[in-house]
């Protein structure tokens, strides 16, 4: 069973963020999200190697837009 996180949904969208996103750079969503994002990890590393480890704010930021179905458009958006 998932553990229920700080906004008391589950933490099972991770799994599905990282499914369909985790191959994105960690700078391409410091595009989106500003520098602060993933602070401390590279901008080459992917995101699915630091989801896990990703703090409160970031983690808030992409799983918000994630559930709101606006976290694609705006990886499309910064890729062009």
């Amino acid at each position: 069973m998932s553990k229920a996180g700080l906004d008391n949904r589950h933490r099972n969208h991770d799994g599905e963020i990282s499914h369909k996103h985790g191959a994105t750079l960690v700078g391409t969503f410091r595009k989106i999200y500003g520098q602060g994002f993933a602070a401390g990890y590279p901008a080459t590393e992917k995101l699915s190697d630091v989801l896990l480890q990703l703090n409160e704010t970031s983690l808030s930021q992409l799983r918000r837009d994630y559930e709101t179905g606006h976290l694609e458009h705006k990886i499309a958006k910064t890729a062009k």
